[in-house]
């Protein structure tokens, strides 16, 4: 008896093939093989898996085999070619289907972080996917010293280790431009602490941005934005910490609001230094490993490698320059700003 879940449908034909060929000892001819594919893809297309499939070709064998005599031998070959066309039909309209679903998820994962799409008909493609748009979500940003695809290496082993601790969590994993992204309900931030973790150990010292919570269908882009912007200020402001979170960098994209504004400040606090020798930029460095050590002179030393007398002739110079002392409190928060602003918009290497 045939296997009662598959329906004759994907048998058809197949009783005569074997009688025929137990006769003529002949191979199956190419429009036969042909149709056993179809039938594969059909039944592959309708949800039925391939083990059973395989069990009632084999029942179907049991019941057709031929009773009058003929090569046993050239029989089973025609089973043998039949069960290989239809599981390579099968294989055929399986792939196509994942195709089309990775089609369909690249499409979706460009609509959400491009916000091309209408945001109802976007919610709606998103529950499909395991998303809620209703809800806020927070998009983090992981990047490496290369580019990655969701077929790398990485990737997979960084998807594997979320779906391990997570399992079906409204979590979506994905690549972009070469980065990996993951998207988790705002609520939930153990999950982007725990990709955090695990894309800097598998990027070898990767950084990783996160960006804040943002409801609506909108906010998932909006989000994925606030970490590409913290990665960039990561970059121009050499902030070398493996995971940003951009709520803590909110004063950056303040300061830069209004760009001629700030080339103004940068300009009029420290535009005197570029009379120095050597340039401005001596002079810049020492400012910002001086702020970065929090004003330490022998801390901000041995970072630029310098002996504290040098580091303090250095400091006096920017004084005589600028007319401001940059150990004055005071006088201190205006070249501080002025120094991120430079470093903000890279000056001196670009002229303001």
């Amino acid at each position: 008896m045939m296997d009662r879940q598959i329906p004759e449908q994907y048998l058809e034909g197949y009783a005569r093939i074997l009688s025929d060929v137990s006769v003529t000892g002949r191979r199956l001819t190419r429009d036969e093989i042909e149709s056993r594919r179809a039938l594969g893809e059909r039944a592959a297309d309708a949800g039925h898996g391939l083990p059973a499939l395989v069990s009632a070709h084999l029942s179907a064998t049991r019941a057709a085999w031929p009773a009058s005599p003929g090569s046993a031998d050239c029989t089973l070959a025609a089973v043998q070619q039949v069960i290989d066309a239809f599981a390579e039909g099968y294989s055929r309209a399986q792939f196509l289907a994942v195709r089309k679903e990775e089609a369909a998820r690249r499409e979706f994962i460009d609509d959400l972080l491009y916000g091309r799409s209408d945001l109802g008909r976007l919610a709606e493609r998103a529950e499909r996917f395991g998303l809620r748009l209703s809800h806020a979500h927070a998009v983090a940003v992981a990047q490496g010293p290369t580019a990655y695809d969701e077929s790398a290496p990485v990737p997979r082993r960084v998807e594997q280790s979320l779906i391990a601790r997570f399992g079906d969590r409204n979590i979506l994993f994905t690549t972009k431009d070469g980065r990996m992204l993951c998207v988790a309900p705002g609520d939930q931030d153990d999950v982007l602490t725990h990709f955090a973790k695990q894309a800097h150990a598998a990027t070898d010292g990767g950084q990783v941005a996160v960006g804040r919570p943002q409801p609506g269908p909108g906010g998932v882009v909006q989000s994925y934005e606030e970490a590409l912007n913290t990665l960039e200020l990561a970059e121009r402001l050499g902030l070398d910490a493996p995971v940003l979170h951009a709520a803590d960098l909110l004063v950056y994209p303040v300061l830069t609001r209004d760009r001629q504004a700030m080339a103004d400040l940068v300009l009029a606090a420290l535009g005197p230094l570029t009379g120095a020798r050597g340039g401005a930029q001596p002079l810049l460095d020492t400012l910002t490993a001086y702020f970065d050590t929090g004003c330490v002179a022998a801390a901000a030393a041995r970072h630029l490698s310098l002996s504290v007398r040098a580091l303090t002739y250095r400091l006096e110079r920017i004084h005589q320059l600028t007319g401001a002392d940059p150990a004055d409190p005071a006088q201190r928060y205006t070249l501080q700003t002025a120094v991120i602003g430079a470093r903000l918009l890279d000056w001196p290497a670009r002229s303001l």
